[in-house]
């Protein structure tokens, strides 16, 4: 049953009690007890509405690669600040493999995204960066497959 709940949450968070209470085939209580429940255990970690970047001006979504400067714990805990305190960044990854983060940024446009750059490496030095940028998108979820 919380399967299906958070299915039903994941798809429509907004949905009221009483529909979800319908969906699923429980009573309203026994919905809400379960999303509480959730909730407190931290399987639901916070609602948040989804934006329409390219309606707001952000039509232009980057992938950005970096290799780490120096791998030691003060370059890392410099680069975390950094990516974090730019709003432009959406995503910071650290990866396995060739490449040591990657990060997803919207901006308006590739003067935005030259912007982006510049904060970049204004306040952290990286040994390389390349980017790539969406030209289309094909699929874009936030849906866990449960």
């Amino acid at each position: 049953m919380d399967r299906k709940v958070l299915r039903q949450l994941q798809r429509d968070c907004d949905i009221s009690l009483d529909m979800l209470s319908l969906e699923i085939g429980l009573s309203r209580n026994a919905c809400w007890r379960r999303i509480k429940h959730m909730q407190d255990a931290g399987l639901i970690r916070k609602r948040v509405a989804l934006l329409d970047a390219p309606k707001l001006g952000l039509g232009l979504t980057v992938y950005i690669q970096v290799r780490a400067e120096k791998h030691a714990a003060g370059w890392s805990a410099a680069f975390a600040r950094a990516t974090r305190s730019i709003p432009e960044i959406t995503g910071v990854f650290r990866m396995s493999g060739d490449l040591d983060y990657l990060i997803r940024a919207h901006v308006a446009d590739m003067a935005g995204y030259d912007r982006l750059y510049q904060k970049m490496i204004a306040e952290v030095s990286m040994a390389d960066v390349s980017a790539s940028f969406v030209m289309e998108s094909i699929k874009d979820t936030t849906e866990l497959p449960i």
